[in-house]
């Protein structure tokens, strides 16, 4: 009889131990769909698309560290390791991010899915490209060009494909679907969590396209200047504003005395006060031509990246577009 009991015992606290065992390991499991994925992003403007769109479904990382000037950016073997750990890497444009081929050649990992966010997106800026005027580095609508020869239209040496297509909010919002997509793609059984922020998301871009619109419209001017590298061509185009840089797309080459001067010159023909300069650049050149002719200078942000206190303080891709829309009417002399 104490025989049977013992075992009968032994019986029980081994049921009960494997019970609770099972229990333990079915806590531990994450359901389907409900592990974070991994997601690395190339330049700030994805990094916070990515962001909006994901938001608690994933760990976001940006490859480009804050206060690092991304045409000079040239990633490290730690970058490859983050990239092997991966589900997802988004990245702007192979012509904003040229590095991005040998980068993802090195990647051992076959799970990692690698998307172009400018995908349906047309780049402008080589000869020939819709909408890019063959006299150089100057964006306009069609019904903005004028047929005299004005500092507007002197001739200003171009150097390929403009990769800065973020800064037209039709542009950001299919950026905005095509990190939905990819998103989903690794994670289908989010998808309604994923379209339903993205949504949300372009709405708040498309509020803020309008006031650009509606605000730019009442300017006196319809040019500016930038004394930093062909940044804002896809902006101006957007709203119908003429446009000239003292560089050209790569702010790694010394813009010439021919088009310093240029600069110079449409700033006092078109009767503009303010001078745009970039972040994370030395506004060298803007400085030496604000000083030549009395011209302001003006903040006029790309969003290519962030300072290292602007990505502490949590600043948004909204929040630099909305910063850029209150100098610019500044500069165009809308008040």
């Amino acid at each position: 009889m104490k025989i049977l009991q013992t075992l009968l015992a032994v019986f029980c606290l081994t049921a009960f131990l494997g019970a609770t065992s099972c229990q333990k390991k079915s806590e531990d499991r994450p359901e389907a769909g409900s592990r974070r994925l991994s997601v690395v992003t190339s330049l700030f403007p994805v990094y916070d698309f990515a962001r909006q769109v994901a938001r608690d479904k994933a760990d976001i990382v940006l490859l480009l560290p804050p206060g690092t000037e991304p045409h000079s950016f040239d990633p490290r073997p730690a970058d490859i390791i983050t990239l092997n750990h991966a589900d997802l890497f988004f990245y702007t444009n192979m012509y904003m991010e040229p590095w991005v081929r040998k980068i993802i050649a090195g990647v051992g990992s076959k799970d990692l899915l690698a998307i172009d966010t400018s995908i349906g997106i047309q780049l402008f800026g080589r000869t020939g490209d819709p909408g890019h005027d063959e006299e150089g580095h100057r964006a306009a609508a069609p019904e903005q060009r004028t047929p005299q020869k004005s500092a507007l239209s002197q001739k200003h040496e171009h150097d390929g494909t403009d990769p800065h297509a973020w800064l037209d909010l039709a542009n950001a919002m299919r950026m905005v679907e095509n990190i939905r997509d990819g998103l989903i793609r690794k994670d289908p059984q989010n998808r309604a969590f994923y379209t339903e922020n993205a949504a949300a998301y372009a709405r708040q871009l498309a509020v803020l396209d309008e006031q650009y619109r509606t605000s730019l419209a009442k300017c006196r001017k319809k040019a500016f200047v930038n004394g930093g590298h062909f940044t804002f061509g896809y902006l101006a185009r957007r709203y119908g504003l003429a446009y000239v840089s003292a560089y050209g797309l790569s702010p790694n080459s010394e813009p010439t005395p021919g088009a310093v001067a240029r600069v110079t010159r449409t700033l006092r023909t078109e009767g503009l006060q303010h001078l745009f300069f970039e972040e994370l650049l030395t506004p060298r050149i803007a400085e030496t031509i604000s000083r030549e002719t009395g011209a302001e200078l003006l903040m006029l942000h790309g969003g290519h990246n962030i300072s290292r206190d602007e990505f502490k303080q949590g600043v948004t891709f909204l929040s630099l577009m909305e910063a850029n829309l209150v100098n610019l009417l500044i500069g165009l002399q809308c008040g």
